[in-house]
Formats: structure tokens, sequence, C-alpha cells
């Protein structure tokens, strides 16, 4: 009895951890013409080691408000890299003047309505919340 109830509090627990990291959805607007995108082209971009997308057009990036859920889930899928990595890794950019941050928002709805009306504009929300304003080229 006592080992059944230590295995489903281990089960309920693993459970709860993996619902807790929400899929992303990586978005372009409807009239973007790229399709699909690997990860390493969307973390080049978010990056700032590139201001293009696969098909050469300008790309510029949109984040998530820093701290968010998106934001924090986004940077370790993507980007391979924890949030502080990620902060360290701008602030030496900035200070150094080779690049400026991405522009940032602080909803779903925020993001979806900018990506929406620029095509060449890339960013991310959790995956519930696309919607046909806006086109998915990768989740993770």
């Amino acid at each position: 009895m006592k080992y059944t109830k230590i295995i489903a509090s281990t089960i309920l627990l693993a459970t709860i951890a993996v619902s807790a990291n929400a899929e992303i959805a990586v978005i372009v607007s409807r009239d973007n013409q790229n399709a699909k995108m690997d990860q390493d082209s969307i973390a080049r971009i978010f990056l700032g080691k590139s201001s293009s997308f696969p098909n050469d057009a300008d790309a510029t990036a949109v984040d998530m408000k820093k701290g968010s859920d998106e934001h924090n889930e986004f940077t370790e899928s993507f980007l391979d890299k924890t949030p502080n990595q990620l902060a360290t890794y701008w602030s030496r950019l900035i200070f150094t003047g080779r690049a400026r941050p991405n522009k940032e928002v602080s909803s779903a709805a925020e993001m979806k309505k900018i990506i929406a009306k620029n095509a060449n504009m890339i960013g991310y929300i959790d995956a519930s919340d696309v919607d046909n304003s806006v086109r998915v080229v990768a989740k993770q």
C-alpha cells in the first residue's frame, strides 16, 4: 500500500512537470513566404546573428516580455540558453554596439497583432494562442 501511494505520487508529479512546459509556436505573418524554418535559422535571427529569413527577405525578431513563461520556454527550447545566459549574451552585444535588443511585447494578442501586420517580423507565442491571423513556421 505504501509503495502504491509513492508510485501514484511520482506519476502525478511527473505529469504536472510535463504539462508545465508549454508548446511554443514560432510565428510569422500570413504574407511571409517562409512556410517552415529550422531551429538554427530561428536562433540566428533571435540572437542577432542574421537579419534575414531563409529566403533572404529582411527579418526582425520580436520577443515576449522577459521573465514570461513563453520567453523562458522559447529561450531554452529554441536558443539552447537559460534566460540568464541570454541576458548576458545581449548585454555584451548591446554594450559593444554590435546589436540592438529585439522589440518586446507583453501578450500573445499584442504579438499576433504586430506579426500579422508585418511580413518581415518573426515572433513566438504559446501554441494554444495561435489563430488564423498568423502562420506557424516551427513548434517545440
